[in-house]
C-alpha cells in the first residue's frame, strides 16, 4: 500500500498595509521617541498648548521639558515672567482638567524668546443661493424664541456657508 504524502498547503504572504496613508496619522507615533526625550510622555500637552492654557497664555509661553517629578518647565517671553508666575495655580489647574488627573505638580519658568503659534484664518463663507435660504427659513419658522432663531440663523448660514455651492 503506497504511503499517501500530506495534501501541500499554500502559504500566502503577509498582507502589508497596502495602500498610501496620510501622513498626520503617522507622524504621532513617530514623534513620540522625540516627545519622550524631552520627557513628554504624553504628546498632547505640547500639541495642545494653546487649547490647554488658551489662546493669550500660548502667545507668551511654551512648554520645554516634564520632569519624572511632575515639574514642567516653561519658556516665557521676559516682559510677562511675573504675570505668569501668578498665573501658575490656574495653569496647573488647567492642565490637570485637560488630562484628568494631577499630571504637572509645579511649573519652572525659563525665560527666553517664545515664537508665537500660527493662527487659522477664518474661511469666508459663501452666499446661500435662494433655495438654501428658503429652507433655513422654513425651518426656522418653528422656533419661537427670537434669540434662539437668531442664532440659529447663523449657525445655519455658517455651516451651509462652508460647503462647497449646490450644483443646478
Amino acid at each position: 500500500m503506497p504511503s499517501q504524502k500530506p495534501a501541500k498547503t499554500e502559504v500566502k504572504p503577509a498582507r502589508r498595509g497596502g495602500g498610501p496613508k496620510r501622513v498626520g496619522l503617522t507622524l504621532p507615533p513617530a514623534a513620540v521617541q522625540a516627545y519622550r526625550k524631552h520627557g513628554f510622555a504624553e504628546s498632547r500637552l505640547l500639541t495642545d498648548w494653546q487649547v490647554v492654557v488658551g489662546e493669550r497664555l500660548a502667545d507668551v509661553c511654551l512648554p520645554e521639558k516634564l520632569s519624572r517629578d511632575g515639574v514642567l518647565t516653561i519658556r516665557v517671553s521676559p516682559a510677562f515672567g511675573l504675570e505668569l508666575q501668578h498665573l501658575e495655580p490656574k495653569i496647573l489647574e488647567r492642565i490637570a482638567t485637560f488630562f484628568g488627573h494631577r499630571a504637572v505638580s509645579r511649573l519652572k519658568l525659563r525665560q527666553g524668546e517664545v515664537q508665537r503659534p500660527e493662527r487659522r484664518k477664518a474661511r469666508e463663507s459663501r452666499t446661500l443661493t435662494p433655495g438654501e435660504d428658503a429652507e433655513l427659513e422654513n425651518q426656522l419658522s418653528k422656533v419661537d424664541d427670537d434669540g434662539m432663531r437668531d442664532a440659529l440663523e447663523r449657525l445655519g448660514r455658517a455651516v451651509l456657508g462652508a460647503k462647497p455651492a449646490p450644483s443646478s
